[in-house]
């Protein structure tokens, strides 16, 4: 049987071509259908539309963008919903909400068909080299089926017990994520507007402690002002938004999320939603630009 990969986008491209060059016999469909162009070179077949998917997969991968885009792709609410999941496994790769999460595989799981939440970690590039880290939940059976169709797009997996604690890890791991970047772009903010090197702020992290994949990978992009997309600005505002979420529901502090959260917020509303994660830089910048500006003109009103 066939697996069927839904949702091509920034990052689920890559995914499904990592598994189409894998072997894996694949069928995706994508809304905009260009982006299934450079599966049909790697070898995977292209429906005309997600029933046909549903109709030749056993198994069907969905890495779309949210909420809406899932329920539309399943039919749910709809009698067409049943007919799609019933005898199948669905794998939910994309970030929702958690409540969400155990509302699907509940109604995934009473129209006969089996469910893993499987988001994973990492951007455009790990999504590239086959290097993302996949964190997986739902009932046993199907998280060992999974497993092994993961491992063309994933360096490790890990288990991560029943559904939604994968997407709670997600969260745990993006929170540092998020919190990491913004420093590090404040810190080149820090330093540009106190005339240092930025060159030499690089290479000094590269040398000491602080150095990561993460730091190696967006110090440069910070250097040059290269905000090709990665990982977008609006998309880890999303993230912010839904791990700032399950914070207040479990009434757990998160004081550098919710300053992230305001940052990212202020890069997506001056237009720079799809640029990388670096862009909050813009937001840091105009901070700094209006604060600078506020004395002056409190000199004029007086």
């Amino acid at each position: 049987m066939y697996v069927g990969f839904i949702g091509l986008g920034v990052m689920g491209q890559p995914m499904a071509l990592n598994l189409a060059r894998a072997g894996t016999p694949l069928v995706v469909w994508n809304r905009t259908p260009d982006r299934c162009v450079a599966l049909r070179a790697a070898g995977a077949e292209v429906a005309p539309g997600p029933t046909e998917v549903f109709a030749r997969a056993e198994t069907v991968i969905l890495m779309l963008a949210d909420e809406t885009a899932l329920d539309t792709v399943l039919r749910r609410g709809t009698a067409d919903f049943a007919a799609r999941v019933a005898g199948r496994t669905v794998v939910h790769m994309g970030t929702t909400s958690p409540e969400y999460s155990a509302a699907l595989q509940d109604a995934v799981r009473a129209a006969g068909g089996r469910y893993v939440e499987a988001p994973v970690s990492g951007s455009r590039v790990p999504a590239e080299q086959g290097a993302l880290v996949g964190m997986l939940a739902g009932d046993d059976d199907a998280v060992a089926d999974v497993r092994p169709l993961l491992e063309p797009m994933c360096r490790e997996t890990f288990t991560c017990g029943g559904v939604s604690g994968a997407l709670l890890m997600k969260f745990s791991v993006n929170l540092f994520l998020i919190t990491l970047v913004t420093g590090l772009t404040e810190a080149f903010h820090f330093a540009d507007r106190h005339g240092l090197d930025q060159r030499l702020l690089k290479d000094v992290l590269d040398a000491g402690p602080m150095a990561s994949s993460v730091s190696r990978g967006k110090a440069p992009k910070l250097l040059s002002r290269d905000f090709a997309v990665q990982a977008a600005a609006a998309d880890v505002l999303k993230n912010n938004r839904l791990i700032a979420e399950a914070a207040r529901k479990a009434d757990i502090a998160s004081p550098l999320l919710d300053v992230c959260h305001a940052l990212f917020g202020e890069a997506v509303a001056q237009g720079h939603g799809g640029e990388d994660m670096v862009a909050v830089l813009h937001a840091l910048e105009s901070r700094t630009d209006g604060a600078r500006q506020a004395p002056s003109q409190e000199v004029a009103r007086s």
